[in-house]
């Protein structure tokens, strides 16, 4: 009977302990757009690899660790180094691993530029859509050194592989009538592939793996931007909405990257007017001082700008800091704006949207303060609970 109950419970603790491999083995994975490319592709990878139909899961060709092959599509579908690919028609083909337990350890390449995990290769108005589908934790790698120096404060690195973790798993979809979840560009995120991996970046990607911010249960629209200037903003003076973790934070120093621009105010003029906004000759300019931490009529309690108040020879017109951001391409709505011998004069501090995480700040706060990356996280999104979701 003995001999009968230990057996039972070794059983037991193996289908356990492959229970518990298997929880901490699995990820989410994403489908990353690369953009679209040219209809002939040479394609390989760091190991055995498999092409696939997606459609049917059919493999209609097998290749060797880093034997290259040369895809074309055409009107007469799928060819294989020149010749016909049987069975594969004109359906979207996925190069992968033949067992997706591994696909982690596999590196796809395309004409020289590698990407961890598999190539889906989409037929599209004459030419190819080229997908990336990779584990999110493969997928930071080519992300975090993309959005910040991988040699900063390893704390700031982390902070910042936790933030990029929840925004791409809260982006998930996004691009979904398009066929992928996110883009490789700013509109998304930055993603470079293999070619811009960093060791001190992995690292701190590895010491926070899983790891997300959530808010009641949610995840955190983490958003994050270069540099704050001396104070990041509360959601709703950007979006026009609150959200509640994006609340305004303090910085270890303010007035922090300063910038400046200026424009003749005949040009700003005809900018206006192409606006709908003909006001003639500027006569005045109309905004207070910057006062960072105290709102005023005019501007936000971070001492980005509300709006700005133009008066003219025909008129006067007024123009949020967010619109003359976009018309004047200028780094931030932290600025100050004046009228001098017909030249407008713009000095401002920041760089971004002044939302969620600033980097710099972020960094200062690591360097200075000695602040771990949890603290670091709490400070720019409040209420948010750190959480490890695999």
């Amino acid at each position: 009977m003995k001999k009968q109950l230990l057996v039972l419970l070794s059983v037991c603790f193996l289908l356990l302990s492959t229970v518990g491999f298997a929880e901490a083995a699995w990820q989410p994975e994403l489908l990353v757009s690369l953009g679209t490319k040219s209809t002939t592709l040479r394609l390989s990878g760091n190991r055995p690899v498999v092409l696939k139909r997606l459609d049917n899961k059919k493999v209609v060709w097998k290749g060797k660790a880093k034997e290259f092959a040369t895809l074309t599509f055409g009107d007469k579908g799928w060819e294989l180094n020149g010749k016909k690919l049987r069975k594969a028609d004109a359906s979207t083909l996925e190069l992968t691993v033949e067992d997706e337990r591994n696909l982690a350890k596999l590196v796809s390449t395309y004409d020289n530029k590698s990407y961890r995990g598999a190539l889906r290769l989409v037929p599209h108005k004459g030419s190819l859509q080229l997908i990336n589908r990779v584990p999110v934790e493969e997928y930071l790698q080519g992300v975090v050194p993309e959005e910040m120096p991988a040699e900063w404060n390893p704390e700031a690195v982390k902070a910042q592989a936790v933030a990029a973790r929840t925004y791409a798993l809260r982006q998930r979809k996004r691009h979904a009538k398009e066929g992928f979840d996110v883009c490789a560009t700013t509109h998304c995120q930055q993603y470079g592939g293999v070619a811009v991996e960093r060791a001190a970046a992995n690292q701190a990607i590895k010491a926070t793996y899983g790891e997300v911010l959530q808010y009641r249960g949610a995840l955190v629209d983490a958003m994050f931007h270069t540099d704050s200037g001396g104070m990041t903003e509360n959601s709703e003076d950007v979006w026009g909405g609150r959200v509640d973790c994006l609340r305004a934070a303090k910085e270890v120093r303010t007035k922090t990257y300063p910038w400046e621009k200026n424009i003749t105010a005949q040009k700003f003029s005809e900018l206006l007017a192409k606006r709908g906004k003909n006001i003639g000759d500027l006569k005045k300019v109309e905004l207070s001082p910057i006062k960072i931490g105290k709102a005023g009529r005019d501007r936000t309690i971070s001492g980005r700008v509300k709006k700005v108040t133009f008066v003219g020879k025909r008129g006067m017109a007024t123009m949020t800091g967010n619109d003359l951001r976009n018309m004047l391409g200028l780094k931030s709505t932290l600025f100050s704006m004046s009228l001098n011998r017909h030249v407008i004069f713009i000095q401002g501090y920041g760089w971004g949207h002044g939302l969620g995480m600033s980097q710099y700040g972020a960094k200062a706060y690591a360097d200075s303060e000695h602040w771990d990356y949890q603290r670091i996280l709490h400070h720019y999104y409040q209420g948010a609970e750190l959480k490890k979701l695999y």
